[in-house]
């Protein structure tokens, strides 16, 4: 998952990249409102962590632009702590969900994960593709009874995947959303990992739940045996 990080702060936006990286998402980092309002409307993110006091445009008007442009990226606005007229100012310019500084980053990791869940196929923290269940939260998952053991990048592949269940999701996509894009074009990252994953989730199971649309990407699916 791309995460874009708005934030003046360099230390806090620092911390944020480190923690949420940590967790296997992708970070990009701008520390200016009208900068945070060009990437946004540039590329396709999960999610936006956005706070409000920015240089060039606050916060408020990027999330207001990002929403009159059609942009549809949940965003989480950082708030002043006990700003009341902030946040209901943050749900009225359209941000999704609106957290206080200082916060506690487990909230700030779920309620990421909310807004991103929001914006997909499921509510639910925990997927359930055929016998193929993922728990988003913790980070784990099973195949029937059996755990399956993933790195954090196999985990970020499947969680994508997952995202999208039953659609197809291109290279490239796969490249900008769980790697950093640019980084990884001249590889086959993409195709290594694929194969990574086949071999735990599948392969072991007798199962194709990671269908290879020629041409075009690659499918999650319910796959039963």
């Amino acid at each position: 998952m791309r995460v874009l990080v708005v934030e003046d702060e360099v230390s806090m936006a620092a911390s944020l990249r480190l923690g949420l990286e940590a967790e296997g998402y992708v970070v990009d980092v701008v520390h200016d409102g009208a900068e945070g309002l060009a990437r946004a409307l540039e590329f396709s993110f999960d999610a936006m962590v956005l706070d409000i006091m920015l240089p060039g445009l606050n916060g408020f008007l990027v999330a207001r632009r990002l929403r009159a442009a059609g942009e549809t990226v949940p965003i989480l606005m950082l708030t002043a702590k006990d700003g009341d007229l902030d946040q209901a100012e943050a749900l009225d310019t359209g941000a999704d969900d609106f957290l206080s500084k200082p916060f506690s980053y487990p909230v700030l990791l779920a309620r990421l994960r909310a807004l991103i869940r929001r914006g997909s196929t499921s509510q639910s923290a925990l997927f359930t593709i055929g016998d193929l269940r993922i728990d988003m939260s913790k980070h784990r998952c099973w195949r029937g009874e059996d755990e399956i053991v993933l790195t954090a990048k196999e985990f970020s592949l499947l969680a994508y995947l997952a995202h999208r269940e039953g659609r197809i999701v291109t290279r490239d996509e796969l490249l900008f959303h769980v790697w950093d894009g640019m980084d990884g074009f001249a590889t086959n990252v993409v195709e290594v990992y694929i194969g990574y994953l086949r071999r735990k989730i599948d392969g072991p199971f007798g199962r194709s739940s990671i269908e290879t649309v020629r041409g075009s990407g690659y499918r999650l699916v319910a796959s039963d045996g």
